[in-house]
C-alpha cells in the first residue's frame, strides 16, 4: 500500500468532429486541451475514507469499517461491463449523501465510490485516504471535466492499492506511467465515466489518458500523425445541460427515424474522416485553401449536429457572432449548450474584435500540442500549494467557471509559470504522476 502522498493530473478534452456519431460506432477526432483536473491523495491512518471537491463544495467522508461490511460482490468487474441500476441504488445507500445535493454532485461520489470500493476490495482492509479533486475544467461544459476527473480517480487508486506500479522514481517530481498501466486506467475510468453518464463514448477518457490528438472508433484509438498546429477559440455558453439526456435523446431519434438519422451520422463519420485527411496534408505541405475546406467541414457538421437537436440558441448566437468576423463555429462535446470552438486561420482580427458578440463567455485559445510527454520538475511555488480548500489556491489556478469577468472580451490565459502546474506540463500530454 502506498505510504507517500500522490499528486495526480489528466487533461481535459475538445472534440473536432464526430461528436455523437462516435457513441454509435463512428469515427471521432479529438485533442486534449491545455486544462487539466488535479487529485491529491493522502494515506491516512483515521479509519476513514475522504474526497473533497471544491470546485463543487462537496466534501464527504465515510467510515472504512463501515464500508468493510459492504457486500462487494456486485462490484466484479473482471470484463468491465456497466454497472446495473440495482448496483447503482447499493452505490446510493452507501453513499449516505444528502436528499439536497444536486445530480452533479451525486454522481461525482458514487463515481468516486464505485472506483474506491472495485479497486481496492482485494486489499485485506480497505486503505483509509485523504482525496482532494479540484480542476481548471469547468463543469457541464463539454471539455472532458468528468472523464479527466475519472481518469486522476483511477490513476490514483490503483497506484495506491499497487495495482500498477508507482511512475516515479529517485529524485523525480514528475513520471507518466507505462503503456500497459495506462491501458488499466483507462478502462477504469470508463467504468468510472458510465457511472456518471451511463453510455458514453469512451474517447473522452482516452483522450485523458494518453493526452495528444487522436483518432477514436469503437474503442480503439490511433494517434493523429504530425498533426499542423490549429489555433482554436474555445467559448462557454454557461448553459448547463446533461450529457446523459443528450445521448439519450439522439439514441431515441435514432430509434424513431432510423432511415433519417442513421445517414447523419454517417455523414458526420465522413466529415471526420475527410478532416482528418486534409490535417494530413496540412502536415506536408500547408495551403490556405485547406482552412476552407476545414471552415466548410465545420459548417457542416453543426448543421448535422442541430439536425440530431443537440443544438442550442447559445450556440447559434455563437455561430451568427462569429460568422460576422468571417470566422466559423461549431458545438463540441454533447451540445445542448456548454462550449463551442472556432477555427482561427492566421491572420485573424484580434480576439478582442468579438467582444461584440452574443452574452456567451469565451475562455481561451487552445491548439495542438505535442504528444509525446516531457518528464518536468514543478517549481517549488506550485509544490508548496496549499489544496485543502479553494480560498487558498493561488489565483490564477481557481478554475474558469468560477472567475468573474467584467465582459464577453475573449482573454488569453497567462498564468505565471511558478504558480500555475499546468504550465510545467505540457499542454496536451496524459494523465500524469507528481509526489508532493
Amino acid at each position: 500500500m502506498l505510504s507517500e502522498d500522490l499528486l495526480v493530473s489528466a487533461p481535459g478534452k475538445v472534440i473536432l468532429h464526430g461528436e455523437h456519431a462516435v457513441v454509435h460506432g463512428k469515427v471521432a477526432l479529438a485533442a486534449a486541451l491545455n486544462l487539466r483536473t488535479f487529485l491529491r491523495l493522502q494515506p491516512q491512518s483515521n479509519g476513514k475514507v475522504s474526497l473533497s471537491l471544491p470546485n463543487i463544495g462537496i466534501k464527504q467522508a465515510w467510515d472504512v469499517s463501515r464500508l468493510q461490511l459492504m457486500d462487494t460482490s456486485f462490484l466484479e468487474q473482471d470484463d468491465f461491463i456497466a454497472p446495473s441500476p440495482e448496483q447503482m441504488e447499493k452505490l446510493k445507500e452507501a453513499a449516505g449523501v444528502p436528499e439536497d445535493h444536486s445530480t452533479t454532485e451525486l454522481l461525482a461520489l458514487l463515481a468516486f465510490l464505485y472506483l474506491y470500493l472495485a479497486i481496492c476490495r482485494k486489499q485485506r482492509v480497505l486503505p483509509s485516504l485523504d482525496i482532494v479533486v479540484w480542476s481548471e475544467l469547468p463543469t457541464g461544459a463539454g471539455l472532458g471535466s468528468s472523464a479527466a476527473y475519472s481518469v486522476c480517480m483511477a490513476a490514483a487508486l490503483l497506484t495506491a492499492c499497487e495495482e500498477i506500479s508507482n511512475p516515479l522514481r529517485d529524485g523525480e517530481r514528475v513520471g507518466r506511467w507505462a503503456e500497459a498501466d495506462l491501458e488499466l486506467i483507462n478502462k477504469w475510468a470508463f467504468q468510472g465515466e458510465r457511472v456518471i453518464h451511463g453510455n458514453p463514448s469512451g474517447v473522452d477518457n482516452a483522450v485523458s489518458t494518453w493526452g495528444g490528438a487522436l483518432h477514436y472508433q469503437q474503442g480503439k484509438m490511433a494517434a493523429l500523425q504530425r498533426p499542423p498546429v490549429l489555433q482554436i477559440l474555445l467559448t462557454n455558453t454557461k448553459v448547463p445541460r446533461s450529457t446523459k439526456s443528450l445521448v439519450a435523446g439522439v439514441r431515441s431519434r435514432l430509434m424513431k427515424f432510423p432511415e433519417i438519422v442513421g445517414p447523419l451520422l454517417t455523414s458526420i463519420d465522413a466529415i471526420s474522416l475527410e478532416c482528418e485527411r486534409v490535417l494530413g496534408e496540412m502536415a506536408v505541405a500547408p495551403a490556405p485553401e485547406q482552412y476552407l475546406v476545414l471552415e466548410e467541414l465545420i459548417d457542416m457538421n453543426q448543421h448535422h449536429l442541430n439536425a440530431l437537436g443537440v443544438g442550442h440558441a447559445s450556440l447559434d448566437q455563437l455561430c451568427q457572432a462569429t460568422a460576422a468576423q468571417g470566422l466559423h463555429s461549431k458545438l463540441t462535446g454533447a451540445g445542448g449548450g456548454g462550449c463551442g470552438i472556432t477555427l482561427l486561420k492566421p491572420g485573424t482580427l484580434p480576439l478582442s474584435a468579438l467582444h461584440r458578440g452574443p452574452p456567451v463567455q469565451p475562455c481561451w485559445p487552445v491548439c495542438r500540442g505535442p504528444r509525446t510527454p516531457r518528464v518536468n520538475t514543478w517549481p517549488a511555488q506550485a509544490r508548496a500549494w496549499s489544496c485543502a480548500n479553494a480560498s487558498r489556491w493561488p489565483a490564477p489556478c481557481i478554475p474558469p467557471a468560477t472567475r468573474v469577468r467584467p465582459s464577453w472580451t475573449p482573454m488569453r490565459r497567462r498564468w505565471p509559470t511558478a504558480r500555475c502546474p499546468s504550465r510545467s506540463f505540457p499542454p496536451t500530454s496524459g494523465c500524469r504522476s507528481t509526489s508532493t
